[in-house]
């Protein structure tokens, strides 16, 4: 006997939908001590019916499995909100020091007064040099390798 391709569609007939129902369900159960059994790891399955009638399987005790998720579900929460709100302090305190300083908060070292920045050109230039040259520095001496000659 051949099966065909199951579409995953909701079944219709309500017979049929409950007889699928139980089948799945103890195929998952068994699936689930399957997993606890051979890969020795904690599991913890809760499946409720359509009328509300709870099924489960834990491979140890559920409550302690929940309690685990739970524990293990806020201490991933709280990072991002402990990340965000260390975020807000470092953009109030950039917001404050670039005002003491005149500065426009985003905008890197642009001054705010244009005359002050006019008056200190020089603060603005720098020695560096900023161009990318390729090879040897024209100070130094230049080794030339030649090949070795046999006399």
């Amino acid at each position: 006997m051949v099966r065909g391709k199951t579409q995953m569609k909701r079944i219709e007939n309500p017979t049929s939908r409950q007889v699928t129902f139980s089948k799945r369900r103890n195929g998952l159960l068994k699936k689930a001590f399957e997993l606890s059994v051979l890969c020795d790891v904690e599991v913890a399955l809760i499946i409720f019916s359509p009328r509300g009638k709870p099924y489960e399987f834990a491979s140890s005790s559920m409550q302690e499995t929940i309690e685990r998720y739970l524990r293990h579900t806020k201490d991933n929460r709280v990072k991002p909100t402990e990340q965000s709100m260390q975020e807000e302090v470092l953009a109030a305190e950039n917001a404050m020091l670039c005002e003491k300083y005149g500065m426009l908060p985003g905008k890197g070292s642009k001054e705010v007064n244009e005359n002050e920045e006019a008056n200190d050109e020089s603060s603005l230039s720098s020695d560096v040099e900023t161009e990318l040259f390729i090879g040897l520095p024209e100070g130094r001496a230049k080794w030339i390798v030649q090949p070795n000659s046999t006399d």
